[in-house]
């Protein structure tokens, strides 16, 4: 299906400018420091953390969407390492200083809670998780995201997912996006920012 919908879209199909959690959050980009951005779709998210000086690692379903990523890491002058696999095809035993998930929310709880389970695994001790997404208060906006609650984020979930990590940031917020022609208008988002012990 994602395939699909990129190679429908000529150019870039959510933009090429970082997601804005990232773009709030500067402290989370980290000069040296290595990064996995999963299911990271057209890269804008992994060339931001690249032009940061940060060690991008980044793994998409999508051809497509992967090619975009190297054509704007390319223009972007910076190396990024980009992977065509699905989920389950990744190495999740490798090891990084930080792992993002940046909408992600193409699975129900059930998925989603081995999706939580492999970031973890993934993360080095003392590894920094970031999750950005919708909460439920979305699907009334339809201003992007999964027509399905259940694929939502919650804080009392999340905060429940990642007991005795360090929370650094948690918040819910409603603001203006505008991610290329996929993701436009007001959104009810989510962000969750925690260290693993």
């Amino acid at each position: 299906m994602w395939e699909d919908r990129f190679a429908a879209k000529d150019g870039y199909l959510f933009g090429v400018e970082p997601s804005g959690v990232l773009i709030a959050n500067p402290w989370l980009a980290l000069p040296s420091h290595s990064v996995l951005c999963v299911a990271d779709g057209e890269g804008r998210n992994a060339v931001h953390l690249a032009r940061s000086g940060m060690l991008v690692t980044s793994f998409d379903l999508s051809a497509t969407a992967v090619g975009r990523s190297n054509a704007l890491a390319k223009q972007s002058g910076v190396g990024v390492q980009t992977h065509i696999l699905d989920w389950n095809s990744w190495d999740w035993s490798q090891q990084f200083d930080m792992v993002i998930g940046i909408f992600i929310q193409f699975v129900g709880p059930e998925l989603r809670a081995k999706q939580f389970v492999d970031m973890k695994s993934a993360l080095r001790s003392g590894g920094r998780l970031l999750l950005h997404g919708y909460r439920p208060e979305q699907i009334e906006r339809g201003t992007g995201g999964p027509p399905t609650v259940e694929n939502m984020y919650t804080e009392a979930e999340l905060h429940h997912t990642f007991a005795g990590w360090i929370v650094e940031r948690s918040a819910s917020y409603e603001c203006e996006q505008a991610s290329g022609s996929a993701h436009v208008g007001k959104a009810a988002l989510i962000d969750f920012v925690a260290r693993k012990p």
